[in-house]
């Protein structure tokens, strides 16, 4: 019998190991995908990707579910993205910048196939009318959950470069559907 991610999530949270290679096996690939388009390394997607299923493997009790609103890729992503901004703040400490994100010109950007996924009709048009770096701070800020300061290290910008930003962005988004 197929299941879903969140009934292999809750068999991880009772430490079935079997549950946790099918999560590992269905969402990695994705996941990895996702986060080489916030950065170009290789070798922090790797670290990001190992940190956040282990994260899994110890927190898999925490995840509330569906019935709570929330989806188990939903909450994969999270942990991703934060353990991607960790991964930055470590960097930066060691006086290096983050990576720039890796932006592919032949393929649209995850983001972008997920955000078609959320959206439709005007708010679609809209959105996707916006300059690549308004929306990518808006697909960061609203639908990956990131404050300001995570939007920041994970952009590579100033906190004041991501409120202006996403103000533009929101006046731009309330003209277009006007």
């Amino acid at each position: 019998m197929a299941r879903d991610e969140e009934d292999l999530l809750r068999h991880v949270a009772r430490g079935d190991k079997a549950a946790f290679d099918e999560l590992y096996r269905r969402t990695a690939p994705w996941l990895a995908m996702r986060l080489r388009h916030r950065c170009a390394d290789e070798e922090i997607v790797a670290e990001v990707l190992q940190e956040t299923f282990l994260a899994v493997w110890r927190a898999a009790g925490s995840f509330v579910g569906v019935a709570a609103g929330g989806s188990a890729v939903g909450w994969l992503w999270t942990i991703a993205a934060r353990r991607l901004v960790d991964a930055f703040r470590r960097r930066a400490r060691l006086a290096q910048l983050p990576p720039a994100a890796a932006q592919s010109s032949t393929a649209p950007p995850a983001e972008d196939e997920a955000l078609a996924d959320l959206v439709d009709g005007e708010v679609a048009v809209a959105l996707f009318s916006l300059a690549p770096e308004l929306r990518t701070v808006l697909q960061a800020m609203v639908v990956d959950g990131l404050s300001v300061r995570e939007t920041a290290t994970l952009l590579g910008v100033p906190e004041g470069t991501v409120k202006t930003r996403a103000r533009r962005a929101r006046i731009a988004l309330r003209e277009a559907l006007s």
